[in-house]
């Protein structure tokens, strides 16, 4: 959207530039989606800078190169990204230096009018809806109580990813079928929390008057004022109103609003809460609005008129929204909080075997699934894709099976984005989650502490802040506390955000607390002390412990694992130098 924006403004410079003996300016954009390190450039006698760098940048720049003078141009990474949300015009592949295969690349055309990732995908392409009956019916009873005139708010409550769009698709797609409704589709944007109105905007512009890019002043105007006879309003200052609220220049004939900007926007909402009041003495309203967390003040203002207009109308409304949204209208009677939970292993296989259609995985590939994605359907759905998509399996028999070794399974692209961002936002506190995630999915507080070396309440203060983000879970009272990630994906991300030095660090440091500190884990749990002198590069150290686990797996008659832990070893033996030791 930024380099179609830059394109735009720079083609609007240019005209008014040609007068003059400037020579036109253009511009190349490249763009590509990846990992990237940032850091600190530049010496004593100048001003350090923050640079990206890495492969991902270095192809960006490769691409600008590529792409024609005023055009947007991505890669295919990024272009899985935004499909659908952007038109693209696929070219021919490229070769690059350094870079084995041609390079897959899209000339980005323009943003089409999609919000939501269940617009983009459509209706053949939608999460199986799996583990979640009894909401379904609830909310189908309360759209049939809607429809006979006992209007009702739902709000859908859950974390990221825990299906709840999934569930007010469902139930879009069963009134629409019904072909009965008026469906207001209004979606809350993190990037307009401070534009008055956001989500009535774009709905405005996008389904109700269908503005387009090169419509007319006058095309949009008279639109408004047929808005305004639509709904039996006064069609002057309606429209005007409509005009201040979607940005429609006022043509010079109709004279200004006097109004004070508070009575001016009191007047708004009234003209917005009577056009849906009446819309629902004619058909049926489902009324959605999705991630109420991101709502901006004055539609909040909005929808709490409503709330007190929908028990006697022919109107349901549906909200969504995360767990730390405080929902202002509870206890009331019309108004209930459905709470959205995680799948269960078997909704997980049962999810995973559907978006199969009905081809099962192997057991080694389906298991990391059912642990890492932790019940919610988006993990399950893109870690699912992303191993169908992978190229190691082959569909035979109505089944797949791996085709060579099964390599370790990375976040997917899709999500990386989302996780990290809950990552960064607790900057203060991101060292400690990348530390606590090298330990693994579960650490105790006396460990942690061990290794951080900080003091002990200022450790406390850092943990709560990730607890309070629902990055991690509690179970006992420090310093005999147990923590664990809440989501095992999340992580993964913190671990993988780790710079490789840093990470190997980390490792060395937790193997030797392990040796000196903890003494009873080093003899009890040998496997873990191999796991942190492998990850440190300590071969010899790491060789020796998965020997010591294997032996006293094989003690246990645990079999499997024994074979596991010595595989590990051996297959450390190729780092050592060809020596006699080795």
């Amino acid at each position: 959207r930024a380099g179609l924006a830059i394109v735009e403004a720079l083609s609007g410079l240019n005209e008014r530039l040609q007068t003059g003996r400037i020579p036109r300016i253009q511009v190349r954009i490249g763009i590509h989606t990846g990992i990237v390190v940032i850091g600190d450039m530049g010496g004593t006698y100048r001003r350090a800078e923050q640079l990206a760098l890495g492969e991902t940048p270095n192809l960006a720049a490769r691409i600008q190169g590529l792409a024609e003078p005023n055009t947007v141009l991505i890669s295919e990474a990024t272009h899985r990204l935004v499909t659908g949300y952007f038109e693209c015009r696929a070219r021919e592949a490229e070769s690059v230096k350094g870079f084995a295969r041609p390079l897959a690349l899209f000339q980005v055309l323009h943003e089409t009018t999609a919000r939501s990732r269940l617009e983009v995908v459509g209706k053949s392409s939608w999460t199986p809806l799996v583990g979640r009956e009894q909401e379904m019916s609830f909310v189908l009873g309360r759209w049939e109580r809607a429809k006979e005139g006992l209007g009702e708010v739902v709000v859908v409550s859950g974390e990221g990813g825990i299906g709840k769009s999934r569930l007010v698709q469902a139930l879009v797609q069963h009134a629409a079928d019904e072909g009965q409704a008026w469906l207001t589709p209004l979606q809350c944007s993190p990037y307009h929390r401070g534009t008055a109105l956001y989500p009535m905007i774009d709905f405005l512009q996008r389904v109700v008057l269908q503005f387009e890019k090169d419509d007319s002043a006058r095309k949009q105007w008279s639109r408004l004022e047929g808005l305004a006879l639509q709904y039996g309003l006064p069609p002057a200052e309606t429209a005007a109103l409509f005009a201040l609220l979607l940005a429609v220049p006022i043509p010079d004939e109709h004279p200004p609003l006097h109004l004070t900007p508070e009575r001016q926007k009191q007047k708004t909402l009234q003209l917005l809460e009577t056009i849906l009041i009446e819309h629902s003495s004619r058909q049926p309203l489902l009324f959605l609005v999705e991630d109420l967390q991101w709502v901006d003040p004055t539609t909040l203002e909005l929808l709490t008129h409503l709330v007190d207009q929908v028990p006697t109308r022919r109107i349901l409304a549906l909200y969504t929204c995360r767990p730390d949204f405080e929902v202002p209208w509870q206890g009331r009677s019309h108004v209930t909080q459905l709470n959205l939970s995680r799948l269960s292993r078997r909704e997980i296989g049962e999810m995973v075997l559907r978006l199969t259609h009905g081809q099962a995985l192997p057991a080694e590939v389906l298991e990391p699934i059912l642990t890492k994605t932790d019940g919610v359907p988006l993990f399950v759905e893109e870690l699912t894709k992303m191993v169908l998509e992978s190229g190691f399996l082959v569909a035979e028999a109505g089944r797949y099976r791996l085709d060579g070794p099964l390599p370790s399974l990375a976040i997917p692209a899709t999500l990386q984005d989302s996780l990290m961002a809950r990552l960064d936002r607790l900057s203060s506190v991101k060292d400690v989650a990348q530390l606590a995630a090298v330990l693994g999915r579960e650490f105790t507080f006396e460990l942690l502490l061990a290794v951080a070396e900080l003091d002990p309440s200022v450790l406390r203060q850092e943990i709560e802040q990730l607890i309070e983000a629902e990055l991690l879970y509690r179970r006992g009272t420090p310093p005999s506390s147990t923590y664990i990630f809440k989501h095992a994906l999340i992580q993964e991300a913190a671990y993988q955000s780790l710079l490789k030095s840093k990470r190997q660090h980390y490792h060395q440091r937790v193997a030797e607390v392990l040796r000196q500190r903890f003494p009873e884990i080093a003899a009890t749990q040998p496997e873990v002390l191999a796991h942190h002198c492998t990850e440190a590069g300590m071969w010899v150290e790491a060789i020796a412990q998965w020997r010591r686990a294997g032996e006293q797996a094989i003690r246990r008659s645990a079999h499997l694992e024994a074979i596991a832990h010595h595989s590990r070893g051996l297959k450390l033996l190729t780092s050592l130098p060809d020596n006699p030791e080795r």
